[in-house]
């Protein structure tokens, strides 16, 4: 069973336009879900989670459709979006009691043990937490209900390289068990290339690719060239390409060139970038 299916989803708004496009998270994995602030990986994730409607297109939630509300998922399902919402009044002891009443599989115990490795205070309250407080929280929670899938946006977002490895590393744990998968969405490129299996790429509201991570980095290659080579390239092997002063810099499909070229190896985070700019 996949963790998510995605078919021909689509949201049309004035300014904006989720193009159709199909995605798969398979069980077990992690799945990051990069793209530019605007790029629609937050409409995405609200419409999977029925915060938003979409206007066609099917999705399917650890084997059930989603239709309008992903409450039916709520205990298999642990969410953290952008805007933390715990009541403003309440402290992380208190949200526990909430919590409670809210997941029938809700754990006190990891909580607190998230709470403490996150170095998180019991008894402030939440509107006196700064913004890495607050997702530090949230994620505690999220991970607190024995959930089957992290759906995640932005988690790492005005958080410090050390806390944000330590994120990492909670994710990598999680995802030990088999029969836990991650969907986590994030501009910050370098954090999901450490512990993706799968990378999803959203620009201006288009799917450009949806790959095993090993297979893209397998795959794809810099290569350094002059613009007479670069017009005998077949226009289907090139990501994207950069212009200097005495040559150019291009992301190629490794398999489409002559074997004469030699090739550097190529980060998602520069696949990333390259592919944006060739779209603009």
């Amino acid at each position: 069973m996949n963790a998510i299916e995605i078919n021909g989803l689509t949201k049309v708004y004035k300014d904006f336009e989720l193009k159709p496009f199909d995605l798969t998270l398979p069980s077990g994995c992690i799945m990051g879900l990069i793209g530019e602030n605007g790029a629609g990986k937050s409409t995405t994730i609200k419409m999977l989670l029925g915060l938003k409607k979409c206007d066609s297109g099917t999705m399917t939630i650890l084997g059930e459709k989603v239709d309008g509300s992903a409450q039916m998922l709520r205990d298999r399902i642990g969410v953290v979006l952008d805007n933390i919402g715990f009541p403003q009044e309440l402290n992380a002891a208190q949200i526990d009691k909430i919590m409670q009443s809210t997941y029938t599989k809700w754990d006190s115990e990891k909580y607190f043990s998230y709470i403490d490795r996150f170095s998180l205070p019991r008894n402030k309250k939440f509107k006196n937490y700064s913004k890495g407080m607050k997702m530090r929280l949230g994620i505690a929670a999220a991970l607190s209900h024995n959930a089957e899938l992290l759906i995640l946006d932005e988690p790492t977002s005005g958080l410090d390289p050390l806390v944000r490895d330590e994120i990492i590393d909670i994710l990598n744990e999680y995802t030990l068990d088999e029969g836990h998968s991650v969907l986590i969405s994030s501009h910050i490129v370098s954090d999901l290339e450490k512990i993706c299996d799968y990378i999803a790429f959203l620009h201006k509201g288009r799917l450009m690719l949806c790959e095993e991570k090993d297979r893209l980095l397998e795959q794809y290659g810099f290569i350094q060239l002059t613009s007479e080579q670069l017009k005998d390239l077949e226009p289907s092997a090139i990501l994207g390409t950069k212009e200097h002063k005495f040559a150019i810099e291009a992301i190629v499909d490794k398999n489409k060139i002559p074997q004469s070229f030699e090739t550097q190896p190529v980060t998602i985070e520069e696949l990333f970038i390259f592919m944006a700019k060739e779209e603009k």
